[in-house]
């Protein structure tokens, strides 16, 4: 065994282990001639054989973040799929468990063959075992895993802001790649279909590009911050928290799918104007605008009854505001959101605290299940 592979089973035992932006990869591309998924000759040869760059050869530790790339890489893997139209189209994933990786779903929507490659091996065939729209992730069934390729720890709780993390995957096909950065925010949103969102995305200056899709974006410890789902202009990416990862990817091993929790109102965060056409006291919380009819809130939750004119402009009145869910602090839809999706379960009671008419009270709510895409 090279002292580089004795480097990392050390460093990963040590750790336990044994909007308007763009998908950050997997666009379709056209069909070529002949097979689109036979790589030439050059791909066929495993990274880190004869044309290894220079730092794997040498051996030289030459940076933390050279550390962390080298404990995690060989459990980073390339994409390669072929739709039912005939495209093509590219990701990255990684190492959950002995037979599963975790991507993104909309690496291998419409998949009709679908191939991983391993750093050290060739191209193999690969198989869907569970996809969430609602949360981008999806879950890959693989056979004869290498044995270097260990599964990659994942976070239990969003990292502080400031965090330094590197992005590894295979950006434009470029296998291998790796890019550093920070976390710029947590408690973000990306847009999911049906008008809802994905909760508890994690903001990232790490540069990530068409092919970063899917793949982890890790603190320098080696642990899976999020899982890289969309990249953009001005140093913005965003990434599926490793805490909602963890709660969606067993689901889809065991059943191919997972129920989000699900309030079935329409809300908007608390601008000034929106406090002070409601008499409130500070512009803070969640406006129930709408109350989705037969939904979980119906009956419970009150939307708007009017319009009043602020400065000129009309903002709605009379609808609760809610202030906390599952006893946490709600001040924004953002953070509602999260805790919606962290915190509470389908089929289960909440309580929310809300401001009706001036005056606060719990209201009790039965969380219901998203409806289907």
């Amino acid at each position: 065994m090279s002292p580089d592979h004795v480097s990392r089973r050390r460093f990963l035992r040590g750790l336990g282990v044994a909007t308007t932006l763009g998908l950050a990869g997997c666009a379709e591309s056209p069909k070529e001639d002949g097979d689109p998924l036979t790589p030439d000759r050059t791909t066929q040869t495993p990274i880190g054989g004869e044309n290894a760059p220079i730092e794997e050869l040498d051996g030289t530790d030459s940076s933390r973040f050279t550390e962390v790339y080298r404990a995690v890489r060989d459990s980073v893997v390339q994409i390669r799929v072929r739709t039912a139209s005939g495209g093509t189209g590219t990701g990255t994933g990684f190492v959950y468990d002995d037979s599963h990786l975790v991507t993104n779903e909309h690496v291998v929507a419409n998949a009709r063959d679908l191939f991983v490659r391993y750093r050290t091996t060739g191209w193999r065939e690969a198989t869907v075992e569970g996809t969430d729209i609602y949360s981008d992730l999806a879950v890959l069934g693989v056979d004869e895993r290498p044995d270097v390729a260990a599964p990659l720890p994942l976070l239990s709780r969003d990292p502080p802001i400031g965090t330094e993390v590197v992005a590894i995957g295979n950006p434009y096909e470029l296998s291998g790649t790796v890019s550093s950065g920070i976390v710029s925010g947590v408690d973000r949103t990306l847009s999911a279909p049906n008008n809802f969102s994905i909760a508890d995305t994690i903001q990232t200056d790490a540069p990530v590009n068409p092919g970063n899709s899917g793949g982890p974006l890790v603190d320098l410890e080696g642990r899976v911050v999020g899982v890289i789902s969309a990249g953009g202009g001005d140093n913005i990416g965003l990434a599926i928290s490793a805490p909602l990862t963890r709660q969606v990817v067993p689901a889809l091993i065991e059943t191919g799918s997972y129920d989000h929790p699900y309030l079935g109102v329409g809300l908007e965060n608390v601008t000034p104007a929106i406090a002070a056409a409601n008499d409130l006291a500070e512009a803070s919380g969640v406006y129930v605008g709408r109350v989705v009819d037969g939904g979980p809130s119906a009956g419970v939750l009150q939307g708007s009854t009017g319009e009043e004119s602020v400065d000129g402009r009309l903002v709605p009145v009379g609808g609760d505001i809610i202030t906390h869910l599952a006893g946490e602090p709600i001040p924004t839809r953002a953070r509602l959101s999260s805790v919606l999706a962290l915190e509470t379960e389908s089929g289960e009671p909440t309580d929310l605290r809300i401001i009706r008419d001036g005056s606060a009270e719990t209201v009790t709510v039965e969380i219901g299940t998203r409806p289907p895409v």
